[in-house]
């Protein structure tokens, strides 16, 4: 059961931004500047998930440059779930948040997602793609398969969220931080939802905006992710 919380003290808040990142050379450096654009006191982590295009090379310039804290490089690929457990064991805000970094969603969205934090009403903040966020026009057969595997989420955590697959999950950092979390690549959305319904977190929505990306594009996810979230969902809220 956790435990009441109190309003965090703006002034010394630190945000740790967890940017998981595999082949995405030619956007990680761009979507580092528009984080370090925002107005907030930043811990920035960028986990390079066994890249083979240059991304290594991109972020240890990064290092170099003092654009970001921390760079973490697995040994091999592992997954976006690897990936942002590796950072969350490595963070230490009070807030923390996943950053893709192909640039489908904007940090500029943050204000709304840390509010309910900071003002000691939740203990975690959804980002959502169907609330009246803009977003560019794709695929018709994503969005239904989203909407299933939400409500699918909804009925076994017995949440209400309309976007449980949303990359803008904000959550306290203490929080993050005791949370056993096991998922390797697209599950970490489905086990993170069922992980803090467990945890009795007190959980908000707020509408994002979303420039998703196209396959020509480079988006990663695929029908066979979705599959899987299937069984992660019944996993992670049945089993463990």
């Amino acid at each position: 059961m956790l435990t009441p919380v109190t309003p965090l003290k703006k002034s010394k808040i630190l945000v740790s931004v967890l940017i998981p990142v595999y082949n995405e050379v030619d956007t990680v450096a761009e979507i580092v500047e528009r984080v370090r654009s925002t107005p907030h006191s930043l811990e920035i982590i960028c986990v390079d998930d066994a890249s083979t295009d240059g991304t290594r090379d991109v972020i240890a310039g990064l290092l170099r440059e003092g654009k970001i804290n921390q760079a973490i490089h697995q040994k091999r690929n592992s997954g976006k779930g690897a990936a942002i457990r590796a950072a969350i064991a490595a963070s230490h805000g009070d807030i923390v948040i996943v950053q893709d970094a192909d640039l489908e969603y904007n940090p500029s969205d943050w204000p709304a997602l840390f509010a309910p934090i900071i003002d000691g009403r939740a203990d975690a903040v959804f980002g959502s793609r169907f609330l009246g966020g803009s977003h560019r026009v794709l695929y018709y057969w994503h969005a239904v398969g989203n909407g299933f595997l939400t409500t699918l989420s909804n009925m076994f955590s017995n949440l209400n969220l309309t976007d449980m697959e949303c990359c803008y999950k904000a959550v306290r950092g203490d929080l993050a931080r005791q949370l056993t979390l096991k998922s390797q690549r697209f599950g970490f959305e489905p086990e993170i939802t069922a992980r803090l319904a467990h945890a009795n977190a007190r959980i908000f929505e707020v509408p994002v905006s979303y420039s998703g990306r196209t396959y020509s594009e480079g988006k990663k996810i695929t029908w066979r992710d979705g599959m899987a979230a299937l069984f992660h969902i019944i996993r992670y809220n049945v089993f463990s």
